[in-house]
């Protein structure tokens, strides 16, 4: 392994802050976005726009023009991360509080370790991973279960559509690993996200979402929560993720896995006046435990394909 690159406390501290509170927010953004923006349209925008900018980037500082097998690849990634991972959560978040859908997308790890075992033929889990596994699927079934444990349940559908989008995202992450992305960590991003957005575009237009828009009715506050999104979320967060893998160990910056859940659910109770109901918070204690033990335990948990800071970080210097 290449030696992390050494940084001022300050800047980690600031880029730690950055991918906890930004990508945090996005669920918020995302509720507030939909709510005048049909979702898949919505999705479609910010992932073009942003795909756009880190590939026009990536292309003017020198990267190489993409193979037929590079496109390929990213169309597949871009599909499974994007239109299936993304989607589910702008879908979902119709019905969802923007926390809950955050809570649910944390168990992202949990999907990994298992698919990476049982389809990539990975070291059986430890006794510590296990059990962040037996926790993960706990808090889950306490999370979207029947019984009324402080505040009612979860709806079942948007529930079910986050939980397959999660499923999309780690088989698209793992299948990531082997694919023919190009060396360019920049513009592979760029070329995932143009894929992804496209789909979501067409997914949009064919589920009806075109005669859903109605440009007079889009509210400020969506478009904020759209720019928001592209800003923030696909670049400024990015952006500091990938440089703290070049100069933080792997396993701390893996906190975000369960820090961006307690964030959303706050900003989602404070701003959206969303219910934090005693069920909620102990779904939300035993899913971040689960993930703690996961994210912690030396697992063969990989980095998602954006996560090649050995590109990434001297492109963006």
């Amino acid at each position: 392994m290449a030696e992390l690159r050494p940084a001022s406390r300050t800047r980690v501290l600031l880029a730690f802050a950055a991918v906890y509170t930004v990508w945090g927010s996005t669920y918020l953004a995302i509720r507030v976005g939909i709510e005048t923006i049909p979702p898949l349209l919505m999705a479609s925008v910010r992932f073009l726009v942003a795909g756009t900018l880190l590939y026009g980037v990536s292309r003017l500082r020198g990267g190489p023009r993409p193979t037929r097998g590079n496109w390929r690849a990213t169309a597949v990634v871009g599909a499974l991360l994007l239109l299936g991972g993304n989607g589910a959560v702008v879908l979902a978040e119709r019905t969802v509080p923007s926390g809950v859908a955050a809570l649910l997308v944390a168990t992202v790890p949990v999907w990994m370790v298992v698919l990476d075992w049982l389809w990539r033929g990975a070291a059986r889990p430890g006794l510590r991973v296990v059990a962040g596994l037996l926790l993960g699927i706990a808090g889950l079934g306490l999370l979207v279960g029947p019984g009324a444990i402080g505040g009612g349940a979860i709806d079942g559908t948007g529930a079910a559509i986050l939980v397959a989008g999660s499923l999309f995202w780690a088989t698209g992450s793992i299948y990531s690993r082997e694919a023919d992305l190009p060396h360019h960590a920049m513009l592979g991003t760029g070329m995932e996200m143009l894929a992804g957005g496209t789909l979501l575009g067409i997914a949009g237009l064919l589920r009806g979402e075109l005669g859903m828009l109605h440009p007079a009715a889009i509210s400020g506050a969506s478009l904020l929560g759209l720019l928001y999104l592209v800003t923030f979320g696909s670049l400024v967060g990015f952006t500091a993720y990938v440089w703290l893998l070049d100069r933080v160990p792997a396993p701390r910056v893996a906190t975000y896995a369960y820090v961006n859940p307690i964030v959303a659910v706050l900003l989602g109770w404070a701003i959206l006046g969303e219910a934090l109901t005693p069920r909620m918070g102990a779904a939300a204690a035993v899913i971040v435990a689960g993930v703690v033990l996961i994210t912690t335990a030396g697992t063969r948990l990989r980095k998602p394909p954006q996560a090649r800071p050995d590109a990434v970080a001297e492109e963006a210097a």
